[in-house]
């Protein structure tokens, strides 16, 4: 029946208290289903339906659910309840979910959480936001590199029902320091069955793939996809290994510095919440902020335009190719940004090939930068009436050199950016269509004053 439940049914079961019907709807569906089923219910409806699951099935469901009403939860039912909940989630998403409450109310929850899962909820919020460390969930297989494959395979064991995955078995040394020394897959401790007195120091490979525990959670998530990783080990600066990063967990960071990317790329701060969820004046704030920095910026092309004025009135034909001007050299250098930046942020291209870049973007603008003056030579050539080949080849050579200077600058600053230790994607289209407008103006007059002859000459 619950394939076709709606949220008036569900309100019904809770109004009846029928017990047995919720407990069924908890346990029939997928748990992501189940969240589903629930959107429309309040944090605490939510709850109450929850609360006919076993704790195991709970903390499934409870993890499906949007962020907004697991902290709303948390905030409002039971500590104790919820300290439950906390104690059987996996490491790093328990983590995620404290650090977005208020610290007095995690102050309640934790003493309530036991001992070993209160040290290691301690242990993985004392690092920083937006690095590995901060991700990293300590649930994983870790085996001694002395055991053997019948040993290894009881060991595992006893270790599956903690784990969040098994793809990959960790080998650490035979002390107390757990030291990385290699890593055994599920599927070759599996062939090995055969061999049950091989020792795993035989079997397992050495030549890890690693990351720091403080590295920046997107060189990680790089580091992932270059290697296509399941999961990927976390080791300190004495290779002790603290914990794995899952494919899950590097989805979620590439979203997230995807989103932040295209935020960046519009001129817009990133957004914490969704939009909808962001509050009309912090939203009006983060957008605003840079409009207005562009709108200063636009100003300094009315008095760059203010400046000429005596070019303008001895050849008044200009004005009608300044929009081209500036739009011609500002889309070329959108695209060259747009992609340099996304390049850098997928890691197609790095630092060291910065000169390869530039030396691309200036054949591509040159070729880009030929085709349009031709275009707008012939254009000039039809519209202006009065010395009418000269007065074409400046719109012709303005053309080329502000697509030209657009295609480089917009390529060349991310890289600068990059260089200098700050996000690429700060330096955003709406940045890059700035300058430029600015460039294609001084360009376009300096061409002007130089292929012109002055009023009366």
């Amino acid at each position: 029946m619950f394939n076709t439940l709606y949220l008036p049914e569900l309100r019904e079961l809770l109004a009846q208290n029928n017990s047995a019907e919720m407990k069924e709807f908890s346990v029939a569906l997928h748990p992501a289903r189940a969240a589903e089923f629930m959107e429309g219910l309040t944090p605490a409806e939510t709850w109450m339906v929850l609360q006919h699951a076993d704790l195991a099935r709970r903390v499934e469901v409870f993890s499906y659910i949007e962020q907004d009403k697991q902290i709303e939860i948390v905030r409002t039912q039971d500590r104790r309840e919820i300290a439950k909940v906390f104690a059987e989630m996996p490491a790093d998403d328990r983590v995620d979910l404290l650090n977005e409450i208020d610290d007095k109310i995690v102050s309640e929850i934790l003493p309530l959480v036991p001992a070993e899962e209160r040290r290691d909820i301690l242990r993985l919020r004392a690092y920083p936001e937006g690095t590995t460390g901060a991700l990293m969930t300590t649930e994983f297989a870790k085996l001694r590199e002395s055991l053997t494959v019948a040993e290894a395979f009881a060991e595992l064991g006893c270790q599956a029902e903690q784990l969040e995955t098994i793809y990959y078995l960790y080998i650490t040394d035979d002390h107390q320091d757990d030291r990385l020394r290699g890593l055994v897959s599920a599927r070759q401790l599996v062939s090995a069955i055969g061999k049950p007195n091989t020792r795993l120091s035989e079997l397992m490979e050495r030549d890890l793939v690693v990351v720091n525990v403080w590295a920046d959670q997107e060189e990680m998530a790089e580091t992932v996809a270059k290697f296509d990783l399941l999961a990927i080990p976390v080791i300190d600066d004495d290779q002790r290994m603290l914990g794995i990063i899952t494919h899950d967990d590097v989805i979620d960071v590439m979203r997230e510095e995807a989103t932040e990317d295209a935020h960046r790329i519009a001129g817009v701060n990133p957004l914490k919440e969704s939009y909808l969820d962001t509050h009309l004046l912090r939203l009006t704030w983060k957008r605003g902020l840079w409009v207005t920095v562009l709108f200063f910026a636009a100003l300094l092309t009315a008095f760059l335009l203010d400046h000429y004025e005596q070019y303008r009135q001895w050849w008044p034909w200009l004005v009608l190719f300044i929009p081209l001007v500036i739009s011609s050299g500002g889309n070329s250098g959108n695209q060259s940004a747009t992609l340099v930046i996304t390049a850098l942020s997928i890691g197609d291209i790095h630092l060291r090939d910065w000169l390869r870049v530039v030396w691309r973007e200036l054949a591509i603008g040159l070729l880009m930068g030929s085709f349009l003056s031709f275009i707008g030579f012939i254009a000039a050539f039809l519209l202006i009436k009065d010395n009418a080949v000269v007065s074409a080849a400046v719109l012709a050579l303005t053309l080329l050199l502000v697509v030209v200077c657009g295609t480089i600058l917009g390529a060349s600053l991310p890289l600068l950016f990059k260089r200098i230790g700050l996000d690429p994607a700060l330096m955003s289209n709406p940045f890059v269509a700035g300058i430029i407008d600015i460039l294609g103006i001084v360009i376009y007059m300096s061409v002007a004053c130089t292929l012109l002859p002055p009023q009366g000459s």
